[in-house]
C-alpha cells in the first residue's frame, strides 16, 4: 500500500497503543480524486512524462449518485458532525449539484476537528511553491530508500502551522506519527496534524467553491485523504476517543469524493449498521459494487450482485 493516498487500517490488525514502528518502508504513490476521475500525484517537480505510461492519468466510470436513502435519516449526532451537514443526497439534483455539495460536506468535516479553533489557525496555507516541492520530493526520496528518521524530520519541518504549513505534508507526518515510520508512534499528535491538513485543505477547498470552480481547488485530494484518515481515527479510537457516527460520515463522504478504499469501509459500515441506526444491506451492496467499478475488489462479495440487492424494493 502507497504511504498517505492508499491506505488501509484494519480493526482486526490494529494492535493496542503505543503501534510498534512498520519494518518496511512503504512505496509512496498518491492520488487525487473526483466523481469522474482518479489521476496519480506525481512527486514534486516529476512530470507525468518522466515516468511508465502505466502510471499516466487513468479514467474511472462516473460514480453513481446514491438516492435511495440520506444518511441523516439513519444516523446520530456526534461533536465531531456539524449539525449543518450538507446532505447531499436531494431527489432531482443534477450530477454537478451533488458533486459541490459532498465536497462542501467534506470542507465541513474539515473545519469540525481539532483542539486549535480554527480562526486561531495560520492562513498562511503553502500547497506548491517551488521550495516546498524540492522539499517534498526529497523527503519521499529519503522514505523510499528507507531512511524513515530524516524523512519523517523533514514532512515535520514542512508540516509545522508556523513554518510551511503544507497540508500534504501534515497529512504525511500524522501518518508517520501514527504508524512510527522513523519517529516514536503518537496517535494522539498524529491526529491533530491530519485534523491540521482536514482544515487546511478545507478552507482553500471552500474558497475554490465559492470562486465557483468546476472541480474544487488545489486541495481537493489532501482533504479527501485526511477525511478518510480521521474516518479511520474514529471508527479505531486511533487518538481520540471511538465516535462511530462520526466515522460513519467521514467515510461516506470520502466514498462519493471518489476514494475506493472509504467506499469499502462505508460498505462495511452500512452492512453491520456500524454509526447508524440499522443496517441497510442495500446500500452495502452499491457501495460495495462502487469500489468493485473502480478498482478496489473486495473478495467474497458475489452476493452483491444478487437482483434483490442490484435492483433493490423501492
Amino acid at each position: 500500500m502507497p504511504f498517505g493516498f492508499h491506505k488501509k487500517d484494519k480493526a482486526d490488525d490494529a494492535p493496542d497503543h503505543p503501534i510498534p514502528p512498520a519494518p518496511p518502508a512503504p512505496e509512496f504513490r498518491m492520488y487525487r480524486s473526483d466523481t469522474n476521475t482518479q489521476e496519480e500525484i506525481y512527486a514534486p517537480g516529476q512530470s507525468p512524462h518522466d515516468v511508465e505510461k502505466s502510471q499516466k492519468k487513468e479514467k474511472h466510470k462516473r460514480l453513481s449518485f446514491l438516492r435511495r436513502s440520506s444518511s441523516a435519516s439513519n444516523t446520530g449526532s456526534s461533536e465531531h458532525v456539524p449539525s449543518d451537514l450538507v446532505s447531499p443526497i436531494t431527489e432531482g439534483s443534477n450530477s454537478k449539484d451533488q458533486e459541490d455539495k459532498w465536497e462542501w460536506r467534506a470542507s465541513q468535516l474539515g473545519l469540525t476537528g481539532g483542539n486549535t479553533p480554527i480562526k486561531e489557525r495560520s492562513r498562511s496555507i503553502s500547497i506548491s511553491d517551488r521550495g516546498t516541492d524540492q522539499d517534498i520530493q526529497e523527503a519521499i526520496r529519503l522514505h523510499e530508500a528507507g531512511d524513515l528518521e530524516n524523512s519523517t524530520r523533514l514532512f515535520k519541518d514542512l508540516a509545522n502551522p508556523d513554518g510551511a504549513n503544507n497540508p500534504l505534508s501534515q497529512v504525511l507526518y500524522g501518518l508517520a506519527l501514527r504508524h512510527g515510520w522513523g519517529c516514536k508512534a503518537d496517535s494522539g499528535e498524529a491526529v491533530k496534524y491530519l485534523q491540521a491538513a482536514a482544515a487546511n485543505s478545507a478552507m482553500i477547498e471552500q474558497e475554490a467553491l465559492r470562486a465557483g470552480l468546476k472541480k474544487g481547488g488545489a486541495a481537493k485530494g489532501e482533504l479527501v485523504l485526511a477525511i478518510f484518515e480521521l474516518g479511520n481515527c474514529y471508527r479505531h479510537g486511533w487518538g481520540t476517543e471511538q465516535d462511530p457516527v462520526a466515522a460513519f460520515n467521514y467515510y461516506q463522504t470520502a466514498a462519493n469524493l471518489g476514494d475506493t478504499d472509504a467506499m469499502n469501509e462505508t460498505a462495511w459500515c452500512y452492512l453491520n449498521g456500524y454509526g447508524m441506526k440499522k443496517k441497510d444491506k442495500y446500500m452495502s451492496a452499491k457501495y460495495y459494487r462502487l469500489a468493485e467499478e473502480n478498482g478496489n475488489k473486495t473478495l467474497g462479495n458475489s452476493w452483491i450482485y444478487k437482483d434483490k440487492y442490484v435492483n433493490p424494493p423501492k
